[in-house]
């Protein structure tokens, strides 16, 4: 499959000719497969086991909002994570390979027991004969694990990537990283629509212990002869690096640091708080199966997969990434309201389109500000800038789905029984309130982000000159000087 895959080459790939001598596309695809195994988590996680226990195994809605906002405990971490990357030394000369060794073996873990933990918390079978704090207590370990894990590889596994590659290639390195993530998702979004088409609980342990066997076959691939050895035996010991402390301050001071991760934060969690919703709104409000719903997220993948590859093509052509990202919010705009209209229409199409476009914004959005975040971290602070964003995007991932499910679960309960709004049933007056909210996140978005953009046509405005001193069409600096003297 990565000999296919590579053989495509430029034309097909715009990201392919990121790949040099010393690192063959082939390489950098197998290094990608820890984005495949991650896309493939969170497709389990926010997509199908979000589904089944809302509506098969009747788990409130805030309370998986919950489990699923857990794994996201760690996301402040990830620039804990990156900046050890950054400084980590061992026997064996490595800095990124240990963290994405544990991070797999934590996401394993994970997996592992989950299957059984959830069963024990809706009460399944034998498992209604168990204390319940036992089933709450598992299920929020299983999640922990598993957001540790991913947290853990992803930061350290991008950070390799910058490391492999120069800096003119970065936003082609973020175009492939995120289409292998996007290929993993609709792909493992496809099989496990396929396996849980007839669900039992039965076939729900089979499907999460066979992505917790995938998970490390795919991880353990990916890191194999990636990382340069340089041991530390036999050579002086280096200079002591900077605290974390120390280099959060050096880091932070950057121009417009705290705006760009705030930008990152609200757009990151417009589009976040839609993902725990979604699927329950297609099963709840438009009667679609659980293989049909499993099945959106293979659509908000494919949209995200288009989008990431346009998004590599205009930036790699000179495009700036916060532009990108403003315009992956303001497709977001008509794609929730494609959602809204779509239940009283009683039109799953118009769904499903705003669902594509929700995946083709989001990429947009997601690829501008990780190419910008790139782009502008110091050498030796890649990985403290990567988890930096990794940190700030995920707490917002987490916060906006453990909102969304207490959102709706809030407003109907105020809401009550009474009809919802174009007299749909008062179930989707919830939805309807969490898409709104998105939509005036979004809208916050596009207004924080004009300053950036304002900022960077004054700097090409200051650098119009070329870098022989000559005007841009190419008239020397000692003509154009007399001209502006002496008009005539």
């Amino acid at each position: 499959m990565t000999n296919w895959w590579a053989s495509l080459g430029p034309r097909y790939l715009p990201f392919a000719d990121v790949a040099t001598p010393d690192l063959p596309l082939k390489r950098l695809l197998r290094l990608a497969l820890f984005q495949v195994s991650t896309g493939m988590a969170l497709v389990l996680l926010v997509g199908t086991l979000n589904r089944v226990m809302i509506v098969e195994l009747g788990v409130p809605a805030s309370l998986v909002g919950a489990m699923l906002a857990l794994p996201l405990v760690f996301a402040p971490f990830r620039a804990l994570i990156g900046y050890k990357s950054d400084t980590h030394r061992c026997e064996l000369g490595w800095r990124r390979v240990p963290f994405i060794w544990k991070g797999t073996l934590w996401q394993f873990g994970g997996f592992a027991i989950m299957p059984f933990a959830l069963l024990v918390l809706a009460g399944q079978g034998q498992a209604d004969t168990a204390p319940a704090w036992i089933g709450h207590c598992a299920a929020a370990l299983s999640f922990l694990l598993v957001g540790a894990g991913v947290h853990t590889v992803q930061t350290a596994g991008l950070a390799l990537a910058t490391d492999l590659t120069p800096r003119e290639s970065h936003a082609k390195v973020v175009g492939l990283m995120y289409v292998m993530l996007l290929v993993g998702m609709i792909v493992s979004a496809l099989v496990f629509g396929a396996a849980l088409r007839e669900f039992t609980p039965g076939r729900l342990v089979q499907v999460i212990q066979g992505a917790a066997l995938v998970t490390i076959v795919l991880n353990s691939v990916a890191m194999w002869k990636q990382e340069v050895r340089n041991p530390r035996h036999g050579r002086p010991e280096p200079a002591p690096d900077p605290t974390f402390s120390e280099s959060w301050a050096m880091f932070a001071r950057g121009e417009n640091t705290r705006r760009r991760l705030a930008i990152i934060g609200v757009g990151t969690m417009a589009f976040a708080m839609a993902d725990v919703l979604l699927e329950p709104f297609g099963g709840q409000i438009l009667s679609m199966s659980v293989a049909s719903t499993t099945k959106l997220t293979a659509l908000l993948a494919f949209g995200g997969l288009l989008g990431f590859g346009y998004a590599s093509r205009e930036v790699d052509r000179g495009a700036d990434p916060y532009r990108m990202s403003q315009a992956g919010a303001f497709i977001g705009l008509p794609a929730f309201a494609l959602v809204i209209v779509a239940a009283p229409l009683d039109t799953t199409p118009l769904f499903l389109a705003g669902n594509f476009l929700i995946g083709f914004g989001g990429a947009l959005f997601g690829h501008g500000t990780l190419t910008a975040t790139m782009q502008q971290a110091p050498q030796s602070q890649a990985g403290l800038a990567l988890g930096a964003w990794g940190a700030v995007q995920a707490t917002a991932v987490g916060v906006g789905m453990a909102a969304s499910g207490a959102i709706r679960d809030l407003v109907n309960l105020v809401w009550g029984a009474a009809d919802g709004p174009w007299g749909l049933e008062g179930a989707a007056t919830g939805y309807f309130t969490v898409y709104a909210i998105e939509i005036g996140l979004l809208l916050v978005t596009l207004v924080a982000t004009l300053p950036l953009l304002r900022g960077i046509g004054r700097k090409r405005g200051k650098n119009v000159r070329r870098a022989d001193g000559n005007d841009p069409d190419g008239v020397p600096e000692d003509i154009a000087a007399a001209t502006r003297r002496h008009p005539a």
